[in-house]
């Protein structure tokens, strides 16, 4: 079947489970709910995250539905055992032996009964399904694996072998250093074989991605778009017994209206408290605001395919002709600095002395009449329209960036489209710039740079910038040649050199990450990576 025809058959399959859970029993969502209600600000875009990167994905399945081979200590952000109990590495780097965990069970759902418990045939078929394109599951739900594509990850695996029943062995082109983290991701999700093959003999492929099975600490129950998503718990989670007896995200767009939900006691916990909210929730002896800096940058992309924006002098002097520290004040409200280069100042490949460009619009109009362009020009800045810690606000960024840009003689037109659209036509790239940003999926600096701007992550749609300099790819490839820092750092500071040069991006702020919960809710913990997780939630 043709990926288009794939694609026509997953919306309308799609439609349907809209259909069926928009028919539930009205008297059933009246009722009290007997668990943790979360505000989340959108729609998921799958229940998969192994196809998707946007967060509203991750928060709705990583750590709810799945779980991976490993996982981030959501307090240290080390690496510790999660599906696989343990593992070697040889001593060439190439081959990692993974021991995996006995007895965990997969979801037993109203349309599923597991046979047998979690073993290696999962975890091959989890991996083939986004690494081999000949893989029966492969081109369900549209063929696309954004993150593995854009790190390459992949390319990077040669083999993954079934050593026996709980032992696999993955077998890599070349040594890289990131390749554990990069397992214990959000997207690394281990999805159920057995779920597979029923779901192929019964001609319903598409159902694993939205009819989602794992083993993570809750099963999945309904959805309603634009509406809530339902979850109960999973009695019989391999790792403990936590978690509340049902959970649901309330799907609220709305910023103060996740606030006002939660001040009344609607929603237990809220995502993404605007950073202007934030006193009001401290001022609250009935809300808690957790903090912490997050691994993450805020960034304005140039479209390097198009005219002008293919000019590095063009770039540089747009980058010059905005105050980023007017921005950072006008939009984060004090919990955000002043970012210097992709990587924030807590990652140990930060960058102190490293080159950027000062807000100078008497330079900035020098450089471009240098490039021909004496009259000025008219340009679209694209900005999300949602919120995320990184740019809780882009679409009052984009009009203070329009008023300097004026300035210099570019005109600018501010574009926004409903979330998943504005994703959509941003990987076509029809934007000629963008706000936008990215959140560390792993502590690695491999995670900001390759998925940012490697040539391969043009195709994955992360690279906004659809920029691709051979160079700099070679430089970030040769750094995970390494394990030591001290080595990799070494690389890094060639890349930096680069972008400093090319501008293909400006990086504008590393943020502080905020999640709002009632005082009477405890265990909800900032994941320093990615995803929300609710299986050590509990009210007291």
């Amino acid at each position: 079947m043709s990926n288009s025809s794939q694609l026509v058959r997953f919306t309308l399959v799609i439609w349907a489970v809209f259909c069926v859970s928009a028919c539930f029993d009205a008297t059933e969502q009246n009722s009290p709910v007997k668990g943790v209600i979360y505000c989340s600000e959108g729609n998921p875009i799958s229940f998969n995250p192994q196809l998707d990167t946007s967060s509203t994905t991750s928060d709705a399945s990583s750590h709810q539905i799945y779980d991976r081979l490993l996982d981030f200590d959501p307090e240290t952000g080390k690496i510790v055992p999660a599906l696989a109990s343990s593992w070697l590495i040889s001593q060439d780097g190439l081959t990692y032996t993974f021991q995996l965990r006995r007895s965990v069970k997969f979801h037993t759902t109203g349309y599923f009964s597991p046979s047998r418990s979690f073993n290696a045939d999962d975890v091959i078929f989890s991996i083939d399904r986004w690494r081999v394109a000949s893989h029966p599951y492969h081109h369900v739900s549209g063929g696309h694996y954004p993150y593995f594509t854009s790190i390459g990850l992949n390319d990077l695996i040669s083999d993954v072998k079934r050593i026996n029943g709980y032992r696999i062995e993955i077998t890599l082109t070349r040594p890289n250093s990131s390749f554990l983290a990069n397992l214990a991701t959000d997207f690394a999700v281990i999805l159920s074989a057995e779920y597979a093959q029923v779901l192929a003999q019964r001609e319903q492929k598409e159902f694993i991605d939205i009819y989602p099975i794992g083993t993570g600490p809750f099963q999945f129950k309904e959805y309603k778009k634009d509406h809530y998503i339902r979850y109960s718990k999973n009695d019989d989670y391999w790792e403990h017994q936590l978690a509340p007896e049902m959970l649901i995200f309330d799907i609220t767009p709305s910023s103060s209206l996740r606030l006002a939900k939660l001040m009344t006691g609607e929603c237990d916990a809220i995502a993404f408290p605007s950073h202007s909210e934030l006193d009001t929730i401290r001022d609250r002896v009935d809300l808690t605001l957790d903090g912490r800096p997050g691994l993450n940058v805020g960034f304005w992309a140039f479209n390097t395919s198009k005219y002008p924006f293919d000019n590095p002098k063009v770039r540089r002097a747009l980058a010059m002709a905005i105050d980023k520290n007017t921005l950072l004040e006008a939009v984060y409200y004090g919990s955000a600095v002043r970012a210097k280069s992709l990587l924030p100042e807590s990652s140990w490949a930060y960058q102190a002395d490293i080159s950027e460009t000062n807000y100078n619009p008497v330079m900035a109009r020098k450089l471009l009449r240098e490039s021909g362009i004496e009259d000025g020009f008219t340009m679209t800045i694209w900005a999300m329209p949602v919120e995320r810690a990184y740019n809780p606000n882009a679409r009052k960024m984009a009009e203070l960036m329009q008023n300097y840009l004026s300035q210099v003689g570019v005109q600018v037109n501010i574009v926004s489209y409903e979330w998943t659209t504005f994703r959509e036509r941003l990987k076509k790239g029809l934007h000629d710039s963008v706000l936008i940003g990215w959140s560390a999926d792993n502590g690695d600096p491999d995670n900001f740079y390759r998925p940012l701007l490697n040539c391969s992550a043009i195709e994955s749609g992360t690279n906004r910038a659809m920029w691709c300099n051979p160079e700099y790819d070679a430089l970030i490839n040769q750094a995970l040649q390494y394990s030591e820092n001290e080595q990799r750092i070494k690389y890094y500071r060639l890349a930096n050199q680069i972008l400093a040069e090319q501008v293909p991006l400006v990086p504008l702020a590393h943020a502080y990450r905020y999640r709002a919960h009632r005082s009477d809710l405890s265990g909800l913990v900032i994941n320093p990576f990615g995803a929300v997780r609710f299986g050590d939630v509990k009210k007291l």
